[in-house]
């Protein structure tokens, strides 16, 4: 193993995804808009609930399943969803029957693309209550697919990102295909990727997690899986057996559901098994995103001067000045938190974007207006100070603050 490989190994696996082409500089704005515009807004073991259900829950004997059920928005997360699917999983990891919970998504373009943002600002606008109850909502579920149990295992096959991220990446496994496409593009919208992003993208290995997260950069197929974010990668033609299979199984141990997972990872040879796409410039992400500040990082790039690093400052300068200051500290200090107490400060971040300017210009400029020139205040990293971050960090009021 090379030195920059080295870097990328952690305890979730190893890294990721390149750049190849110039005119990706500006592409993240209009490619959230493509996949965003959804997020405004049937399984073969059909139950009792509707097909028009946003959430389907369905047991097979000791296993669950929940199928994410809003295609047409990408299966995008929003508040319903979350208050269907926190009871369900109570009730089954409560359960000594139960021996696993698989979930997955309608559809063959995604697990699930995001949160339903739109409305969440749309609320926080008006001072409504969903946009405090979403995030908290949401963070507690995300929590409890942390600490689940019971086998979990989640079937990212296609787009992943945001909510979806935070749906899949705490659990026991997550099973990646030649379709998924996953990202934390968050800082392009004025948030950051919270979902629990500070505990497991500052465990990735090196400085990738910093990376993915200042950049937005979006992982595919069989690169989920190496940068740690997978646990597994199985071609999407198996994806129904390998469901199939795990049911099928009798009163399973955890071992005997990692057996079927590694037994399918095995037979997935249809798709090319290729070197890390970021292999080549993992040397130069250690490197180069290795500062304190985002103004370090920013010099570092300008400094470095390759194409590559040229194509990463101009990227970086697209995004919010606010949220990239405030996402650079939660992930240098996410590797010593525990989820619980990450998601904790994250829900804290989450209240002050709402009270903030940059969340909502944001998801005018790539979701409402899509004009894709959001205009961010302050408009420049150096204009951001200690003091705002801070700000940003400092408790809420008790009644407010999450409680895991």
């Amino acid at each position: 193993m090379s030195r920059s490989e080295s870097h990328v190994c952690s305890k979730y696996g190893r890294s990721l995804v390149k750049q190849t082409n110039k005119e990706m500089l500006f592409r993240p704005l209009r490619r959230l808009g493509v996949v965003f515009k959804h997020v405004r807004m049937a399984s073969p073991y059909t139950t009792s609930s509707s097909v028009d259900d946003e959430v389907l829950i369905q047991q097979i004997d000791t296993k669950g399943i929940i199928t994410l059920n809003r295609p047409k928005a990408l299966n995008a997360l929003n508040l319903n969803m979350i208050q269907k699917i926190m009871p369900q999983m109570t009730t089954w990891e409560n359960d000594p029957h139960m021996t696993m919970v698989i979930m997955k998504g309608t559809g063959d373009k995604a697990f699930c693309a995001g949160g339903d943002i739109v409305a969440v600002t749309e609320s926080g606008k008006l001072g409504g209550q969903l946009a405090k109850d979403f995030f908290k909502e949401e963070y507690i579920l995300n929590n409890k697919i942390g600490t689940y149990e019971i086998p979990y295992i989640a079937f990212i096959d296609g787009i992943t990102m945001g909510g979806g991220v935070g749906l899949s990446v705490h659990g026991t496994y997550r099973v990646a295909t030649e379709r998924t496409l996953f990202a934390m593009p968050e800082t392009a919208i004025g948030l950051f990727p919270d979902v629990g992003g500070g505990y497991f993208l500052s465990r990735l290995g090196g400085r990738l997690g910093i990376y993915l997260a200042l950049t937005g950069f979006r992982l595919k197929g069989r690169d989920v899986q190496k940068a740690g974010v997978a646990t597994h990668f199985v071609q999407s033609d198996k994806m129904h057996a390998l469901e199939e299979s795990l049911l099928k199984l009798h009163d399973p141990e955890p071992l005997d559901v990692a057996h079927v997972l590694d037994k399918f990872q095995h037979e997935s040879t249809g798709i090319p098994d290729t070197d890390f796409i970021l292999r080549d410039h993992m040397e130069e992400i250690n490197r180069l995103f290795e500062g304190e500040t985002v103004e370090e990082i920013m010099q570092n790039l300008e400094k470095d001067g390759s194409p590559w690093a040229s194509k990463q400052l101009e990227i970086l300068k697209k995004m919010s000045p606010v949220s990239m200051k405030i996402t650079l500290r939660l992930l240098n200090e996410g590797s010593a938190r525990t989820l619980q107490e990450d998601l904790e400060v994250e829900y804290r971040l989450s209240q002050r974007c709402i009270e903030d300017k940059d969340f909502y210009e944001g998801v005018r400029a790539v979701l409402i207006d899509k004009d894709q020139s959001p205009k961010w205040d302050p408009t420049t990293v150096e204009g951001v100070t200690k003091e705002h971050v801070d700000w940003y960090f400092s408790p809420l009021p008790p009644e407010r603050e999450l409680q895991l």
